[in-house]
């Protein structure tokens, strides 16, 4: 039997399954998508132990997704909230993005958008995916914006493009700028 590594089997469980997820993130970072087996080595368990935790390497890929967007979104929000205004807030919605593909998150969403096998798990990351705007479509509605669900999605091109941009190597500080260039005489129209 393995040795619990926690005070209690719950929190040997909670932690073998955090490991897993982050063993499955760390390759999706590289762009890559994991096998149970890959994720079994970087956690140190027998490949047969990760099926206690998942009963397939698609069920570990969604739990990841599922993971990762509320941190995602939280980030997003967080940044944003820093802003003074609704129109500083869509600009940092801007640079929040940008940071996240800077620090390497959008290298798993990619990776887990081309692993995802079915159009349920494909339906559930756009979902999850749609939560990410709710903060930017809040700002836009403040604004006064027509509509500002569409405008969310326009504004959500840019940000696509710029994380593009930033993966194929172009100076991460030089997109920002050029993106909220792109944004800013919308919004001060909006404004003023």
């Amino acid at each position: 039997m393995p040795k619990i590594r926690a005070a209690t089997v719950a929190e040997h469980h909670a932690a073998q399954r955090r490991a897993l997820l982050d063993a499955a993130r760390d390759v999706l970072t590289a762009g890559q998508v994991p096998t149970l087996t890959e994720v079994a080595t970087r956690t140190g368990l027998a490949r047969p132990s990760v099926y206690q935790y998942f009963k397939s390497r698609d069920d570990l890929l969604i739990a990841v997704l599922e993971d990762a967007f509320p941190r995602w979104s939280a980030r997003i929000a967080e940044q944003m909230g820093r802003a003074a205004n609704p129109a500083e807030r869509v600009l940092e919605y801007i640079t929040a993005n940008i940071d996240l593909v800077m620090e390497g998150e959008h290298a798993v969403a990619r990776a887990l958008a081309s692993a995802l096998p079915n159009n349920d798990m494909a339906g559930r990351a756009r979902q999850l995916h749609d939560g990410l705007t709710t903060p930017l479509t809040a700002a836009l509605a403040e604004l006064g914006a027509a509509d500002p669900e569409l405008t969310a999605e326009l504004v959500n091109a840019i940000v696509h493009a710029a994380t593009r941009m930033v993966e194929a190597g172009t100076e991460p500080t030089v997109v920002d700028a050029r993106a909220r260039e792109l944004v800013a005489p919308y919004l001060a129209a909006l404004t003023g």
